[in-house]
């Protein structure tokens, strides 16, 4: 029988050779973006970027409006799950009336972006997340703050949600709301104190492109240290497999997100790591899928043991393309014809 071809992936399983099951879902930015994932296999989306409501629009978003944008994804989604996380934007960003001097900032990466900007603006998270709460009635969605970097940050986020659910549920808005609470892993401290984090979450997303970023003091969008940025440095890995370990060790969902998971020549290495849920770019699935379906765990778990032993980024790297060659060439001739 002819091998179905990378197109033809798209309805088959995600499951490895010895049977493992892998979740693959999508990482996107508008609503318009689900139906295209789904044809390209989604199983859900694992990463609803909320901040381009923000970005694509003159003012700022109402409320009204985020909820019609959350309800109409989880329409299309049709009983399947939709992570949403919470903004992830700089004070650089933000829409306001009277663009304020002020907020321009040395180092945005390093300022108050994401979670620390919601939790400087509370009227506009608490509009944020009654959207998401209003809309959560329709389907199964999931709630994700960025960039935690403590503890007392997500108990804070945590708390204002409580905060939203008791305001909705007095209004007769929503029901008793058991909405799924999570976090983004994308700071070495955040990834350090995982043990922490356990009892106040309900999953765990690794971030790696902020990750990689904050691990190697690299702006990924500077050209004179681009080259340094790489998810195949040892630190990063060796932050990935901590995570994923204590996560793992108490029973806690985790999964990643980041550009990594979409990349086929890691995909062995982080199954080998326990990691058997991604949310990638839609138009990354097929070739993720098809490495998936041509591997076992056994495998996978010899490579990361392999990976272990390395001490530089380049090491790994080579090691990682031999064997996603040896098992999937077309995929990787389909990538480096991209590049």
């Amino acid at each position: 029988a002819a091998k179905p071809s990378l197109d033809e992936m798209a309805h088959l399983p995600a499951i490895t050779q010895d049977g493992v099951e892998v979740s693959l879902q999508a990482n996107i930015e508008f609503p318009s973006e689900i139906g295209p994932a789904l044809e390209k296999g989604a199983e859900g989306i694992g990463l609803y970027r909320t901040e381009f409501l923000y970005l694509a629009a003159a003012t700022e978003p109402t409320e009204q409006e985020q909820y019609e944008a959350y309800l109409e994804s989880i329409r299309v989604l049709d009983g399947r799950p939709l992570t949403v996380r919470t903004l992830d934007l700089g004070a650089d960003k933000i829409v306001s009336t009277e663009d304020q001097p002020e907020h321009a900032e040395n180092n945005p990466f390093l300022g108050c972006r994401s979670i620390r900007l919601c939790l400087q603006n509370l009227a506009l998270f608490k509009t944020q997340l009654r959207a998401i709460l209003r809309a959560s009635a329709a389907g199964p969605v999931r709630i994700m703050f960025p960039l935690i970097s403590n503890v007392m940050e997500l108990r804070q986020a945590k708390m204002i949600l409580n905060d939203v659910i008791e305001d909705l549920e007095e209004e007769g808005a929503i029901e008793t709301s058991q909405i799924p609470v999570g976090i983004m892993i994308e700071v070495p401290s955040a990834a350090l104190l995982t043990k922490l984090f356990v009892p106040e979450v309900d999953f765990f997303s690794i971030g790696t492109n902020d990750l990689i970023q904050y691990t190697l003091a690299v702006d990924r969008g500077n050209e004179r240290v681009a080259s340094l940025y790489t998810a195949a440095h040892p630190a990063v890995i060796q932050l990935i497999r901590e995570v994923v370990r204590t996560a793992k060790r108490n029973d806690k969902e985790v999964g990643l997100c980041g550009e990594m998971a979409g990349e086929p020549e890691f995909v062995m290495l982080l199954l080998g790591m326990g990691l058997t849920s991604f949310s990638i770019t839609p138009p990354a699935i097929p070739g993720v899928k098809k490495i998936i379906r041509s591997v076992s765990m056994t495998d996978c778990q010899r490579v990361a043991r392999r990976v272990n032993s390395f001490d530089s980024d380049r090491e790994v790297h080579t090691f990682l393309r031999e064997q996603a060659r040896k098992i999937a060439p077309e995929v990787m001739d389909e990538m480096a014809m991209e590049h």
